[in-house]
């Protein structure tokens, strides 16, 4: 059975996530405030960043840079901003 929840990012109500996918406070509020298309939007633009930074997830600077970028990209209503230099790749 499927819950539905007003997601933040998209402005709508939606399908919410089956579990929390992020520890701590931060992972309730997704969890209680973010929709599955949201939080997939999220992934396909955190590889993106992961990939454009050549991030390392075992480095914890990279880590808290990247649950600030969750944070703002679900919770903000500012557009998130693509590193300088990246080119979409080709469909």
């Amino acid at each position: 059975m499927s819950r539905t929840v007003h997601c933040q990012k998209l402005h709508k109500d939606a399908e919410g996530l089956d579990r929390p996918t992020y520890p701590g406070e931060l992972g309730q509020r997704i969890f209680e405030n973010i929709s599955k298309e949201a939080w997939e939007m999220w992934l396909t633009h955190q590889t993106m960043l992961i990939n454009e930074y050549r991030l390392s997830m075992i480095d914890p600077k990279a880590r808290k840079m990247l649950a600030e970028e969750m944070e703002k990209f679900l919770f903000s209503s500012d557009e998130t901003e693509k590193p300088a230099g990246y080119v979409a790749p080709e469909e």
